[in-house]
């Protein structure tokens, strides 16, 4: 696996990467990930390959490998024979991954993480949202088009896909839930921890708090919430380029008292104590192509609010463990209040809502993934 993120950087592609390596490695698999350098404290192992990196301009959480230090593993590579690259990300680990595929003469396959079309203009807003689309959909064609197969998270992720008129084969492929999320026992040390009253009606958003995450809506949704609960509270976990701005924001909403910023937190324990902590999850991003956060917080027990836009489509679709709503302010807060004020509907949701992530549990989805290789791997002209 080649990739320009992993944790330390916290995110879905380090997560993804994280479960599907540490799975394959369960059933004797031998995974090698190459991936940036962060810093001092960096976690590693034998098989993790940290390359030398430098800090990207105007996003300071990520990374850009150094191309020539990754072409150096060309000889060790071929000595160890591996069987395939999969790429994981469409920068530095896209352009050097097909490359060293090729001279390998090995199977190379890419998995589709970011919907960049509804991503890049947020970031470069000064210029055309048309133009932006247009370059990201040719950027998006050309690369997956040079690969040999390709995994994406959810349907509707295959289908812009091939709107935008990539031919390659596409596997269906999510990231599958850890068994962690599936036993861990409900405590109430968040809300102790962070001095939260053990009957304050409690909204959770975990994540990166970046601009197409949408939360900024989320605060629209929760001044209509306000109305009919005024002790309301909103959790956002996470950190990112948009957070500056949405603690400017809710200090002009007058939201102060019902906003917590709590940053990024521990993903073995912290993070699932902060999901416990909640009546419900709330989300409303446009770009997910999974939202695998919706299905931690339900193998957790927490319902979910939620529109149903892009990836978080096939979770919701369903209607398991959650209420859809639509992005309308007061919609979607109908069905926040829904929640919170009608135990038995919030019990009877976070039933369902344990019960459904077991469909989705990690150990599935690697048996779908090694699957896969071995179709690559075995027969290679037939992808």
């Amino acid at each position: 696996m080649i990739s320009d993120v992993y944790f330390p950087r916290i995110n879905g592609v380090s997560t993804s990467i994280k479960t599907f390596r540490n799975k394959l490695t369960e059933l004797g698999h031998e995974i090698t990930l190459v991936a940036p350098e962060y810093g001092p404290y960096d976690l590693s192992d034998s098989l993790l390959l940290r390359i030398p990196s430098r800090i990207v301009p105007m996003d300071p959480e990520d990374r850009l490998m150094k191309s020539s230090a990754i072409y150096q593993l060309e000889k060790r590579l071929k000595k160890e024979c591996y069987d395939l690259i999969h790429i994981q990300t469409p920068f530095v680990a896209h352009r050097v991954g097909v490359r060293l595929a090729r001279r390998l003469g090995l199977p190379v396959i890419e998995s589709y993480h970011t919907y960049f079309e509804e991503y890049l203009y947020h970031y470069f807003p000064y210029l055309p949202q048309s133009l932006m689309r247009f370059a990201a959909r040719w950027f998006t064609r050309r690369q997956c088009n040079s690969v040999d197969a390709l995994v994406v998270p959810s349907n509707a992720m295959k289908a812009v896909l091939q709107d935008y008129g990539v031919t390659r084969p596409m596997e269906i492929i999510p990231t599958g839930i850890e068994e962690r999320y599936l036993n861990w026992p409900g405590t109430t040390h968040f809300r102790n921890d962070y001095k939260i009253d053990a009957d304050r009606p409690v909204l959770v958003h975990i994540g990166r708090v970046a601009h197409e995450k949408n939360i900024d809506f989320l605060f629209e949704v929760l001044l209509e919430v306000r109305l009919r609960i005024p002790n309301v509270l909103l959790l956002i976990a996470g950190e990112g380029p948009a957070l500056d701005h949405l603690r400017s924001l809710s200090r002009e909403l007058g939201l102060e008292n019902n906003v917590l910023f709590v940053g990024y937190l521990d993903r073995e324990s912290t993070l699932l104590e902060c999901y416990l902590a909640g009546d419900a999850f709330i989300f409303a991003s446009r770009t997910e192509t999974q939202g695998l956060v919706l299905l931690e917080s339900m193998a957790l027990g927490v319902p979910v609010v939620s529109t149903a836009i892009m990836g978080t489509r096939d979770i919701l679709a369903p209607q398991k463990g959650g209420l859809v709503a639509r992005e309308d302010k007061r919609d979607f807060a109908a069905k926040i209040i829904q929640i919170l004020q009608a135990p038995s509907l919030r019990q009877r949701l976070s039933e369902e809502a344990r019960e459904y992530a077991r469909e989705w549990t990690a150990d599935e989805m690697t048996t779908r993934m090694r699957e896969l290789y071995e179709r690559l791997v075995n027969n290679p002209t037939q992808n």
